[in-house]
């Protein structure tokens, strides 16, 4: 086991109640000791006691949302709906991820990661290449439509990149739109 459930909680404004967790090991990678507290949570279903996923800071998890594998989520980010967060993903806020939702067959959300780069679409983690080549075995609409998502994603993060340098940008940005 890696956290445990506190008996501290919150209302979200939507109404959901979620709870503080506090580490029961230490997570070497985030700098967590065991009896740190970290961020909050619906239930058990949010965070995943394999690997070393963990949500810190004022973060929220909820919903049908997963955090997973070696990804953390911190800050004041917050992930819900269907949303999952895996592999060496971090997020920390709304500029380190983006959702789109397929309109144009089964009606899906799916997710990109900035800080790997990364696609989850249902069972399907990967990367933009291996998210085109896969929907190209599906059909063509699938496969031109998906393509068109990433190629626009791989956009704004050069412009990202080449206008306010990535991360450092992200915080120059968080600091004109509020």
């Amino acid at each position: 086991m890696k956290y445990e459930l506190t008996d501290e909680k919150m209302v979200t404004p939507a109404g959901a109640e979620l709870r503080r967790i506090r580490a029961v090991r230490d997570i070497p990678r985030f700098g967590v000791k065991a009896g740190d507290l970290g961020g909050w949570v619906g239930s058990e279903k949010n965070l995943s006691q394999k690997g070393d996923a963990w949500v810190g800071g004022n973060a929220q998890v909820g919903g049908n949302a997963g955090v997973g594998d070696n990804a953390q989520v911190g800050g004041n980010a917050r992930v819900g709906g269907n949303a999952w967060v895996g592999g060496d993903a971090r997020v920390e806020g709304d500029a380190d991820y983006a959702v789109y939702k397929n309109t144009w067959s089964s009606g899906r959300w799916f997710m990109y990661t900035r800080s790997d780069r990364m696609w989850r679409v249902g069972c399907f983690h990967g990367t933009g290449e291996e998210l085109i080549a896969k929907a190209y075995r599906d059909s063509e609409l699938s496969g031109r439509c998906y393509e068109a998502v990433v190629r626009a994603q791989e956009a704004i993060d050069a412009a990202l990149d080449e206008v306010v340098g990535g991360k450092a940008g992200k915080e120059k940005n968080d600091e004109t739109e509020g």
